[in-house]
């Protein structure tokens, strides 16, 4: 489809991204999460779903190597609505 193959996409996504493709797409997801629990009131889960994760240990360690926060301390410490 790209005219190229999936060494070479992936060889180039790294040069421009410094980020593999799956890191990529990790780092994405956890941005997301980072805004569904800064912004509402839903639970971890419901912001892990909401992602695309369906594991939740997978979720928790993912989000904590990105952020260096588990998604509840994150929650805890920028959630604006619950700080009001």
């Amino acid at each position: 489809m790209l005219a190229l193959s999936r060494r070479n996409l992936e060889r180039r996504f790294r040069k421009a991204t410094a980020n593999s493709i799956v890191e990529y797409i990790q780092r994405v997801k956890i941005e997301a999460a980072k805004l569904s629990l800064e912004s509402s009131r839903e639970n971890v889960n419901d912001a892990m779903y909401k992602v695309g994760y369906s594991d939740p240990k997978a979720f928790r360690v993912s989000f904590k190597k990105i952020t260096g926060l588990s998604p509840m301390q994150y929650r805890n410490k920028y959630n604006r609505l619950m700080a009001v």
